[in-house]
């Protein structure tokens, strides 16, 4: 579970990117975080990885209080999430099946659960025929689903998409939003960062608009408008 609690961050040059944000997000929820840029966006995602550090206020991140929260458990608090980025952020020199099992080593995986995991998420993601193939020999959709199944390699209880579909056209945009939605009714939490206001109006999920460093809508639907 997600929480924010009456959160202010503002920065050492004065920004005040966060004014008293309030916002539960609960295991197994899917929903859209919208806003024009510089709204605070990204200042959230932030805080939620424990990037930063929120001024006044209270995060909690599935357990975890980020207020508090001591430099050798981040790591720990961060297994529980898994993060996708507009710009995919793959090893180039890697295969598909390389950058999985960088990300599985990192937390101590066996090779028996790397066998085991990486053939299942591929075939999730739609490319179990891609494990040896590079980055660079991928289309941009192709690389995204590399991407979500990086995220959820490790089995997180929650996903952060930050513009997922930024880079794609609107096809390849629809295919990933729909994966992302299956992901999100196998049970893991889905919290998608995006400006992509036909695909929020499309999918009728929870919508959490962000404008100037406060939430000025939290409902189910369309995108509002801002």
């Amino acid at each position: 579970m997600i929480r924010l609690m009456d959160v202010y961050k503002e920065y050492d040059n004065g920004n005040k990117a966060l004014r008293g944000v309030n916002l539960r997000i609960d295991d197994g929820e899917f929903v859209f975080l919208v806003g024009p840029s510089g709204s605070g966006k990204s200042t959230i995602i932030k805080l939620l990885t424990g990037e930063e550090r929120s001024t006044k206020g209270r995060v909690t991140v599935n357990g975890y209080n980020l207020n508090n929260i001591r430099r050798w458990q981040i790591p720990y608090m961060r297994r529980t999430l898994g993060v996708i980025f507009q710009d995919f952020r793959l090893i180039e020199k890697k295969t598909v099946q390389e950058n999985l099992e960088f990300v599985m080593r990192i937390i101590g995986s066996t090779k028996r659960d790397r066998r085991r995991r990486i053939p299942y998420v591929l075939d999730l993601v739609g490319l179990s025929d891609k494990a040896d193939a590079y980055p660079n020999e991928m289309s941009g959709g192709e690389q995204q689903r590399v991407a979500i199944a990086r995220a959820l390699i490790n089995n997180p209880q929650m996903i952060i998409a930050d513009e997922p579909t930024g880079n794609l056209d609107p096809q390849r945009s629809l295919e990933i939003m729909t994966l992302l939605e299956r992901i999100n009714a196998m049970g893991t939490t889905l919290l998608v960062v995006t400006h992509e206001r036909e695909l929020v109006d499309r999918f009728s999920k929870r919508v959490v608009t962000i404008r100037d460093g406060e939430m000025v809508s939290d409902a189910q639907g369309g995108y509002w408008q801002i």
